[in-house]
């Protein structure tokens, strides 16, 4: 099974410049010096950098646009804001699938961009058309076709977003309704939006009621931008650690770094949509606001095409799926275990697993070595390298399992700090206030800040000592991030007790209305503490999740760490729902409630989660030595 998008030539480079496990764009062992590297990797980042752009040009207002257009209560709003949230974090695990088991991560991430810019039922047909054609067009034809059909779909962007803006103005018939059509025009911006009704007059308000097929097309258009970044969020990053070899020293340190500048230039994106887009939705329109992401998507997917030459495109000689071969280990061992320690004992020693460091853990996989029957013919029984990598699977289970406390942590910083931020002083200047939901952009500027340090300087000044290309181990990166969210959220607390304790001493206690005389910069450092969490735990989980699963299924391994914050995500909701319905911690007046013991409860829940990842970090076997 190749990964790879056209077939053909027959030429064969030197081989001291090609590249094991990878052929180029028409299918020819990869040269070394003319692939990958940082020149393939830039095309790749430009694109997460406007699917990041896209997808938090939705997710970071979308609470606003479901109370205000679509009228929903504000208690609906958060509880579908969380639920597509978790979706949107799970649907990578089903994306994945589909490009490690059949179309790849180049055709995947071609898929799932186009289902960011769906236009109409014309614009995807021809989309796929597209897609289809590669294998009958030449490469000239190839280029020229893919070409036309993507400036087309810019030209027909701005026709419908300028068009549909127009119709809508027109056809509201109200004054204060907001300047859009409902529907999929609330999402992506660009499709005809039906008329918008229902408008009814309460007393001197005018408010808008959508019709109902609009709101049903609405949320398929907001589940359909999740299933988008589902094939792509997990493939992207992938495939632009693909273009590095882990095997060449030089090329294994520039992938450490990748991981580094990945998250660097995708923290941009979230930074463009909070300082422009956001404004630009709540002052010029939701049409204009959901209709510029769509833009920048096609002109990336264009820029990524442009790299379709230079790319390192991952092979797989087995005919079995690595699905199939890992799910196969699992049944043999189940249809074996019956089997004496005595029998797997003399067959261990036969296929030379007990040297392995790893073959003692999770020996009960080791049966599946064996045949029911005895027998040891092909097909029946199951090989070393398979069992190794069905126990590369499990290992990562107490890792994944033991950082879900550290993404219920992150949770609460686009929620219940930025309720903290709108009680307290944000008046900056004369007449100017932050808005408190803006305070988040200090974790994406401590992230961009970091970064370089710990890139440029921390990462040398560690290989200097431990002698590893990475300077520290990716176990240690992760560990050492969690112990920096839980430090944060403890900070967290101990301002919500010392903005309590100002609320009392000028007895605003049943005044939620009135500004506490506390600065809102007394938030900032458990803001910027979260950023170098991230820069430690997030990027650590991605490099992890990418090198520690078996080859073929990298685009599983970072889908499983975006699992994390899914799950953690419904685990937050999930404890704020309890704790809601047995305490008083959740006061509407936030003066007389005690988010602070909510901190502390996180804090608990977070320090026990890192005693626990220590313990299984600690006896954790890397899959591949070389990457430590």
């Amino acid at each position: 099974m190749a990964y790879h998008p056209i077939s053909g030539g027959t030429e064969i480079p030197l081989l001291d410049d090609t590249v094991d496990g990878f052929v180029d764009h028409k299918s020819r062992p990869v040269r070394r010096s003319s692939s990958g590297g940082w020149r393939s990797a830039a095309f790749i980042i430009g694109v997460e950098v406007a699917e990041r752009f896209a997808y938090y040009g939705i997710a970071s207002n979308l609470i606003s646009f479901l109370i205000g257009p679509l009228g929903q209560s504000t208690a609906a709003a958060a509880a579908n804001v969380n639920t597509w949230s978790g979706a949107a974090s799970l649907l990578p695990l089903l994306g994945a699938f589909v490009a490690d088991a059949y179309l790849g991560r180049y055709y995947t991430i071609i898929v799932a961009s186009l289902v960011y810019i769906l236009l109409s039922h014309e614009e995807i047909s021809g989309g796929l058309g597209t897609l289809q054609g590669i294998w009958r067009f030449s490469e000239n034809e190839f280029w020229q076709q893919l070409f036309q059909s993507h400036t087309m779909s810019i030209i027909k962007i701005t026709d419908n977003a300028t068009n549909t803006l127009t119709d809508a103005k027109k056809t509201l018939p109200c004054k204060n309704c907001p300047e859009n059509g409902l529907g999929l025009l609330a999402v992506l911006a660009v499709l005809p939006s039906p008329s918008t009704s229902g408008c009814q007059k309460n007393s001197e308000l005018a408010s808008c009621s959508p019709p109902q097929l609009q709101v049903i097309l609405f949320f398929f258009a907001l589940y359909l931008v999740a299933v988008g970044q589902g094939g792509h969020k997990p493939c992207v990053q992938a495939f632009g650690a693909d273009q590095f070899d882990g095997q060449d020293p030089a090329e294994g340190k520039a992938k450490s770094s990748f991981f580094n500048w990945w998250y660097f230039s995708m923290c941009f994106g979230t930074l463009a949509t909070l300082s422009f887009l956001n404004y630009i939705q709540d002052n010029q329109g939701w049409g204009l606001g959901f209709g510029i992401p769509c833009i920048v998507m096609v002109i990336a997917l264009l820029i990524f095409l442009l790299g379709t030459k230079t790319y390192r495109y991952s092979i797989d000689g087995d005919e079995k799926s690595p699905f199939v071969r890992i799910g196969q280990v699992f049944v043999s061992a189940a249809r074996n275990w019956r089997t004496t320690d005595s029998s797997l004992a003399v067959e261990e020693v036969a296929r030379g697993t007990l040297p392995h460091q790893g073959s003692l853990q999770f020996r009960f996989l080791n049966k599946a070595l064996l045949a029911p029957d005895g027998s040891k013919e092909v097909g029946k029984v199951c090989s070393v390298s398979d069992v190794e990598e069905a126990k590369a699977l499990l290992r990562l289970f107490p890792i994944w399992t033991t950082c879900l406390g550290y993404a219920i942590v992150f949770a609460q910083s686009s929620t219940f700090f930025t309720k903290q931020g709108i009680t307290m002083d944000r008046s900056l200047g004369s007449g100017f206030v932050i808005p408190a939901a803006s305070l988040q952009s200090f974790i994406t500027l401590g992230i961009i800040i970091f970064i370089p340090i710990y890139d440029r300087i921390f990462v040398p000044i560690a290989r200097s000592l431990t002698r590893k290309p990475s300077g520290i181990t990716m176990l240690q990166r992760i560990g050492t991030g969690i112990f920096f969210s839980t430090i944060s959220i403890v900070i967290a607390a101990l301002v919500e007790i010392e903005r309590l304790k100002t609320a009392e001493e000028h007895g605003l206690i049943d005044m939620p209305n009135v500004t506490v005389p506390m600065s809102v910069f007394w938030l900032i450092p458990q803001y910027i503490l979260f950023g170098i969490a991230d820069v430690f735990t997030m990027v650590g989980l991605q490099e992890f999740f990418y090198d520690q699963v078996p080859n073929d299924l990298r685009s599983i391994g970072l889908a499983l760490y975006l699992s994390i914050f899914g799950i953690g995500s419904f685990l937050s909701s999930f404890l704020i729902s309890v704790v809601d319905k047995t305490t008083s911690w959740f006061n509407d007046n936030l003066n007389q409630a005690h988010l602070d013991y909510f901190y502390w409860l996180l804090a608990g829940l977070s320090a026990v989660g890192l005693v626990s990842y220590l313990y299984f970090a600690k006896s954790y076997i890397y899959n591949r030595v070389n990457t430590m």
